[in-house]
């Protein structure tokens, strides 16, 4: 009796530890990615629930990853046509087409209601249409002026950025040589550096995320910090 009563708890036991196992395990995802031109799209970015992995498509524009189980967007990242995201919903094989008109691309509204706008790269787009926040500072606001560098101002006001001396990485974006640094732009001019720009100067800084870093390209790979000084005509 009391071996069969063992069999039965070992057998539960398995049971449970199998079930565990394949709710964690991952799934593989395939697809590919066509331009709007309908060629191939080599080396897009893979994204899943608004994150880069390390996916990139061949130059077949072909691609292949592995996401958990509990994942329910998928997107990809290009230069030249933008970001296209699906919903996962169990699909084991999703193709991107740019050629073909988004399914899930919302409509312009006259409702002025949450139409804040933002600048999510060559174009402003309106926030609630935006798929990852863009964290704005009004560089205005009197409390900024006791920043004593622009770094510590961007570290201690926008949430996912991290800042080590005058290295800023946002959202831990890194490919397979490491961190990534963002895209640097200063008064509408690409920089190397931001570290001669007083807080004190500061009229506004967007600091784009993931997708909302697209219409940057590959530059914008490890996002974008936009830093608009109160000198110029804006």
């Amino acid at each position: 009796m009391k071996s069969k009563l063992l069999l039965i708890i070992l057998f539960s036991l398995f049971c449970f530890q199998n079930s565990s196992a394949q709710k964690s395990k991952k799934m593989t995802i395939t697809g590919t990615v066509l331009g709007a031109d309908k060629n191939p799209i080599a080396n897009a970015i893979i994204m899943i629930d608004n994150v880069k992995t390390n996916s990139l498509t061949n130059a077949e524009g072909k691609y292949k990853v592995k996401v958990k189980p509990e994942a329910l967007k998928i997107g990809v990242f290009t230069f030249g046509n933008g970001i296209r995201e699906e919903d996962i919903g169990g699909r084991l094989h999703i193709d991107f087409n740019f050629s073909t008109p988004a399914a899930d691309q919302p409509a312009e509204s006259d409702n002025p209601v949450g139409d804040e706008a933002v600048n999510s790269g060559y174009r402003v787009d309106k926030r609630k249409f935006v798929t990852n926040e863009v964290s704005k500072i009004d560089g205005t606001d009197k409390k900024f002026a006791s920043y004593s560098t622009i770094y510590e101002m961007i570290q201690r006001e926008v949430s996912g950025v991290q800042v080590k001396g005058t290295t800023i990485i946002i959202q831990e974006s890194r490919n397979m040589w490491g961190f990534v640094p963002p895209l640097l732009i200063v008064d509408g001019t690409t920089v190397d550096s931001i570290e001669d720009v007083r807080p004190n100067a500061v009229k506004s800084i967007e600091v784009l995320k993931g997708t909302a870093a697209s219409m940057y390209g590959t530059r914008g790979y490890g996002g974008v910090i936009i830093i608009t000084t109160k000198t110029t005509n804006n």
